[in-house]
């Protein structure tokens, strides 16, 4: 191969390498600490535990993972396989707001009594409304067993655990519903409102059209 081949082929991978960097999503993942709080049918209980949230793409939207490290709060009788069914909710902030609920399957091995109790993977879809930088934060958890639930709130404002940038379905640009360029902009924009103004509106601006060219006959 040629000094001047090499040359180029060198170059041409130099200048392909930021553009690949380029074209990948941003985003952000945190592991964060979060102290829950939970009202239990037997009295107030705390647990702190990691929680990891992840997303995948698919189509227009994301499908978000909440993983907890730890387990959190226990049962004081044991807990049979399929008798815990946990749920929770994720936190938006930034540019998008709201919420996104995730929930995940029951406990598949029994869970001894008085032990901390591990919450499965929760999983559910984000579809974004709004384009930016958007946060997604642990919220509330839900476990409910053998007839009773348990709410788990974190008491220690974490931080998010995870940050993307996403482009939103909705758009943010004002509508104007009257244009003010001249009559027949007004009847075509009153005619997003329904087709029978559009109708008369248009039919108005031929009528007036019509008696000046007569007028001037």
């Amino acid at each position: 191969m040629s000094y001047q081949k090499r040359t180029a082929l060198a170059l041409a991978a130099a200048l392909a390498g930021p553009v690949v960097l380029m074209a990948a999503p941003a985003a952000h993942a945190d592991v964060v600490d979060v102290n829950y709080k939970c009202e239990t049918p037997i009295g107030p209980k705390s647990a702190v535990s990691p929680i990891d949230i992840r997303a995948v793409k698919s189509g227009s939207a994301y499908k978000l993972t909440m993983s907890f490290q730890k387990g959190v709060s226990s049962s004081p009788v044991a807990l049979g396989s399929g008798a815990m069914n946990p749920s929770a909710v994720i936190k938006l902030g930034g540019a998008d707001k709201g919420t996104v609920a995730v929930s995940g399957p029951a406990n598949t091995a029994e869970i001894p009594a008085n032990s901390p109790i591990k919450i499965s993977d929760l999983s559910g879809t984000y579809a974004p409304k709004a384009s930016g930088k958007v946060t997604f934060t642990a919220s509330i958890l839900t476990i409910k067993a053998l007839g009773t639930t348990t709410t788990c709130t974190p008491g220690n404002s974490p931080g998010p655990s995870l940050s993307l940038d996403v482009t939103g379905s909705g758009s943010s640009a004002p509508v104007d519903p009257l244009p003010k360029t001249g009559p027949l902009d007004s009847a075509v924009a009153l005619g997003t409102l329904g087709g029978t103004v559009l109708l008369t509106g248009a039919a108005g601006v031929l009528w007036l059209t019509r008696r000046g060219a007569r007028a001037h006959g």
